[in-house]
C-alpha cells in the first residue's frame, strides 16, 4: 500500500498528465489515503477534470474537493442566457428526455430537477451542461423513475452480479463485492482496490432495469 507521500506524488503527476487543466492551480493534501484538493480554476469543467484525475489514481480512498471557480472570461453571461443555452443543449441531446427536466440558474450555478428513466440519462444531462461558458457549478437533483415493469429482486441481484463478473475493470474485485436487492433498491458491500473500482461497481448496479436507488457501502482498501 502507498503511503501518503507516495500517493500525493502520484496525484500531482496525474494532474500534470491531464491536458485540460494546469496542475499548478491545484493544491493536493493527503491524509490516510483521503485526498483534499484546493486552489482556484477559471471554469467548472477544470474543477471537474481535476476531480476525475484524482479518482483515477490507485490508492485514493476518498476525496474532499475545495477548489474554487472564478471566471475570467471577459464576456459576462447573464443567468437567463445560460439557462437558454442549457435548454437548447438538453433539447439537442437525443438521449435525454428534456421535457422532464427543469433548470434553475443562479450566479452561473445550474440546478437540474425533474425525473428520468435511467441513471445514465441523469448523468448525460449534467455532462451536457458542465462545459458551457459561464457555468460556476452544477447541482443534479434529477431523480430516477423507471418506466419499466417491476423486476424480481432475485433477477436484479443475479443480473448485477453477472455484470460485475463481465466487467474487465472489476475482474478481480467482483469476487469481493456482495449485492443485495430490496424492491427497487440495491445495496453493495464488500471491498474494492480503488476509487475507480468503487464507481465502476456502482455504475454497473445502476444499469439493472427498475433500479431507483443504489447504496454503495463498498470499502476502498487501496
Amino acid at each position: 500500500m502507498k503511503n501518503d507521500t507516495q500517493l500525493q506524488a502520484d496525484i500531482m503527476e496525474e494532474l500534470k498528465w491531464e491536458p485540460t487543466i494546469q496542475a499548478a492551480e491545484i493544491g493536493v493534501a493527503v491524509k490516510d489515503g483521503i485526498v483534499t484538493l484546493s486552489g482556484q480554476v477559471d471554469s467548472f469543467a477544470k474543477k471537474w477534470a481535476a476531480e476525475r484525475a484524482v479518482k483515477r489514481v490507485f490508492g485514493v480512498r476518498g476525496l474532499t474537493e475545495e477548489v474554487k471557480v472564478k471566471l475570467v472570461n471577459p464576456v459576462i453571461l447573464k443567468d437567463e442566457e445560460i439557462a437558454d443555452t442549457v435548454a437548447k443543449v438538453l433539447l439537442w441531446n437525443s438521449g435525454i428526455p428534456q421535457h422532464r427536466i427543469r433548470t434553475v440558474v443562479q450566479d452561473g450555478h445550474i440546478t437540474l430537477n425533474g425525473d428520468v428513466d435511467w441513471k445514465y440519462q441523469k448523468e448525460a444531462a449534467e455532462d451536457s451542461v458542465r462545459h458551457l461558458n459561464g457555468v460556476t457549478g452544477v447541482t443534479n437533483w434529477i431523480s430516477i423513475k423507471p418506466a419499466t415493469p417491476a423486476v424480481k429482486e432475485s433477477d436484479v441481484k443475479n443480473r448485477i452480479e453477472s455484470a460485475l463478473r463481465r466487467n474487465a475493470r472489476l475482474l478481480l474485485a467482483s469476487q469481493k463485492i456482495q449485492v443485495e436487492s430490496s424492491g427497487n433498491k440495491v445495496v453493495l458491500s464488500g471491498s474494492v482496490g480503488s476509487l475507480a473500482e468503487f464507481e465502476e461497481a456502482e455504475a454497473s448496479a445502476w444499469s439493472a432495469p427498475g433500479v431507483t436507488e443504489v447504496l454503495n457501502n463498498l470499502t476502498v482498501t487501496g
